[in-house]
């Protein structure tokens, strides 16, 4: 598999010999679903609290008599089936919103991406990608060089100045190899991945 490299015109200079098991592989639009789904899922976090009968704040003493007023039987006002009783299954903070995905199929949902963008072209290879400084127009003057209004930054290692840089641009985060996630690259139009990076997904998700 042959990947394009750019240069900091955005054009095109030489390809990058790439493997095909990670940058050739058939799009799997099932499995791409469940791990996405996935990871957004275990992202989540048990914020709602809902109360039960014994948890809601009502007096305990009974409405009516048992017998005799002609109404159905009532023993308290927090009952779930009254207007502001308890829950009968209240949603509780420490709900487990988390789907299980084995690794191989984690890492073949990653190289089914990966595929995807390079044959859409949306997944360029630099040399390498830096700044001089931490500088967010710095950053943004040179991905506008490239042709570039949003991108996905994938680098062997984090550099602090990149970083930096890239933080206050909503369109445009920053990565290292290790933390690319399948979200991140289906959401950015481009994608960007330094020679290193290539070397290192390759590594990972052999």
């Amino acid at each position: 598999m042959e990947l394009k490299l750019i240069n900091e015109s955005g054009k095109t200079t030489a390809s990058v010999a790439a493997s095909d098991a990670l940058f050739g592989r058939d799009y799997n639009e099932a499995l791409v679903h469940q791990v996405v789904t996935a990871y957004l899922a275990n992202a989540r976090l048990g914020t709602r609290a809902q109360k039960d009968r014994g948890t809601v704040r009502h007096t305990t003493r009974k409405p009516w008599r048992q017998k005799g007023t002609g109404r159905a039987r009532a023993g308290m006002v927090s009952s779930p089936l009254w207007r502001g009783g308890g829950r009968i299954f209240p949603n509780t903070p420490d709900e487990n919103f988390s789907h299980k995905v084995n690794k191989k199929m984690y890492r073949a949902g990653i190289c089914s991406i990966l595929s995807q963008l390079a044959r859409e072209g949306r997944l360029s290879v630099v040399e390498k990608f830096t700044v001089d400084a931490p500088k967010t127009k710095m950053l943004a003057q040179k991905l506008k060089g490239m042709g570039l209004t949003e991108a996905l930054i994938i680098t062997d290692s984090l550099d602090d100045n990149l970083y930096l840089s890239a933080r206050n641009l909503p369109n445009v985060q920053v990565v290292e190899a290790g933390r690319a996630d399948p979200v991140s690259l289906i959401r950015f139009s481009n994608v960007l991945v330094t020679k290193g990076a290539v070397a290192k997904l390759e590594e990972m998700l052999k």
